[in-house]
């Protein structure tokens, strides 16, 4: 351990950071690393929560998660499905070129490239027009009410950066693929991203010629990815890093304990599930031979009903977590307690379910799960093996990397999977959408790489993309989360609470989408 402080403290100075904490240096760490710093790549929290810093959207959250003019300054309903934006004058890239209607419609042509899994964000969209150099029409499909939600992370890169970069297209990151844009950054935001090494550091320094007004006294960023609890928890101890956002949950009440310390605590709108593979004809690594058993709804459930969720809330989470019983967190429009209810395990059930079935003698199968991005992900993963193996479900665990992790699955190669899927949006149409809507093209499935279709659940996602009338989305919405449920497409596992831990002199907001924004952030 004290090799790898060494080695932190090295990179902190190689960043131009003194070890004592300095009013205008953050020193950030988390347990995993982002993954491209291509904005239109990947939809993985940690690379957005350091993207949004460089990148930024027509519409942007504001402290309390409203949302409010970004680079757009105004817009306007002119029908109920053209929408008229005026684009924010005098703004320039952090290279000094200026911003303008042109990098708008490259960036939602490059977004929806389907190599990408970022289109969600632009979803309802049929096009966007130029009127002039700084006014836009959105032609929508039909009325979209959660509209100005997905702007804030449809992100504006520069057309003229990307073409003279050969960065028109999308990194296709589940093929490895490399390219300018994927370790490069050119946006218009309060922070230039000057450097990645991979695993080590990210490193930011504050635009000044910002459009907006930063009153945060923060003019450089090291984000450093440590993923060894020890290490990281040693390194807040010791001052060498001033916030840190993944808590070993054995380590909260010491950190509350440490005067030198102070803890900021919050929901964060995150479910942690499994994802089973129900489309392929066979498992992929499994024994069971010519067939899926996971088409079956009775194989499914009896793997929900056999994991005990308040077991890992009490033993691996140390009580930071909310047992799930559907695929959205409190916070999350759609979420209500009275559905929100977990299973309760019941293994004679899920034996007697396997054996209707026809595995009274269970099967084998392999379970991929991340080993640095989720609250101790590795570890629920090896509960449930454990807790599988009681009902003859033997799952061979292969932990990785999330870099590693995501392209597996991407590939569709992962027949049983864990995932954690926040819901930026605040809506329950953004997971619904994206992780059980029949895969097509765009937004449709832009997440669901376990195969789900459900023609009856497609039929209740697509009329609450557009319906308007919030009691019958709202109805839409629940009888959805329902069929989810009911028909166990998947096996959530729990809503996670994020509490952050930070020297006494940082002041920061808590985001409940595990965002940390410096922006939002002093240092005294």
């Amino acid at each position: 351990m004290k090799t790898r402080l060494k080695t932190i403290a090295a990179l902190l100075l190689g960043a131009g950071l003194a070890l004592g904490a300095q009013a205008a240096s953050l020193r950030w760490a988390a347990q995993n690393d982002v993954l491209t710093l291509d904005p239109h790549s990947q939809d993985h929290a940690t690379t957005s929560a350091i993207l949004q810093h460089a990148y930024e959207g027509l519409t942007r959250y504001n402290a309390k998660f409203e949302v409010e003019p970004g680079l757009a300054s105004k817009w306007s309903f002119t029908s109920p499905t053209q929408v008229r934006f005026e684009l924010r004058r005098g703004v320039k890239f952090h290279d000094g070129t200026p911003f303008s209607a042109d990098d708008v419609i490259f960036s939602f042509n490059r977004i929806r490239q389907p190599q990408g899994t970022m289109q969600i964000y632009v979803a309802g969209i049929k096009e966007i027009r130029k009127v002039d150099d700084f006014t836009i029409d959105l032609i929508l499909d039909a009325p979209s009410p959660i509209l100005l939600r997905n702007l804030v992370d449809f992100r504006i890169m520069s057309k003229a950066w990307a073409e003279k970069n050969k960065s028109q297209n999308v990194q296709d990151y589940k093929a490895k693929e490399e390219t300018y844009a994927s370790h490069n950054v050119m946006g218009t935001g309060p922070y230039k991203i000057t450097g990645w090494q991979p695993e080590q550091k990210i490193t930011m320094v504050a635009h000044k010629d910002w459009w907006d007004q930063n009153k945060s006294n923060v003019t450089e960023v090291s984000y450093l990815p440590i993923k060894s609890d020890p290490t990281r928890v040693a390194a807040l101890l010791s001052g060498d890093v001033d916030l840190l956002t993944d808590l070993p949950t054995p380590d909260l009440a010491k950190l509350k304990a440490d005067g030198k310390l102070k803890v900021l605590e919050g929901n964060e709108t995150r479910t942690i599930f499994f994802a089973m593979d129900q489309g392929s004809e066979e498992l992929r690594g499994a024994s069971v031979k010519g067939k899926n058993p996971f088409k079956d709804k009775r194989v499914r459930e009896a793997l929900n009903v056999a994991i005990d969720r308040e077991a890992i809330k009490r033993t691996i989470m140390r009580g930071l977590s909310v047992p799930a019983g559907i695929m959205v967190a409190p916070g999350v429009n759609g979420n209500t307690p009275d559905i929100d209810q977990p299973l309760k395990p019941d293994l004679d059930k899920a034996k007697k379910l396997l054996a209707e079935a026809g595995y009274a003698q269970g099967f084998e199968v392999p379970l991929h799960c991340p080993n640095n991005r989720y609250v101790n992900d590795e570890e629920i993963c090896q509960a449930a093996v454990a807790m599988w193996a009681k009902i003859g479900i033997k799952a061979r665990l292969i932990a990785q990397p999330m870099s590693l992790h995501s392209q597996t699955f991407q590939r569709f190669e992962a027949p049983l999977y864990m995932l954690g899927w926040g819901v930026s949006t605040f809506d329950a149409l953004y997971a619904l959408q994206a992780l059980a809507r029949t895969k097509t093209s765009g937004a449709d499935g832009s997440f669901n790489f376990s195969k789900v279709s459900d023609a009856k659940l497609d039929q209740l996602i697509d009329a609450m993309k557009y319906e308007t009338d919030i009691t019958k989305r709202n109805a839409l919405i629940r009888e959805a989360l329902l069929r989810v449920r009911d028909e166990s497409l998947f096996v959530p596992l729990h809503h996670q609470i994020r509490p952050w831990a930070m020297q006494a002199n940082v002041e920061t907001l808590h985001r409940a989408n595990d965002r940390p924004e410096a922006r939002f952030t002093t240092i005294k």
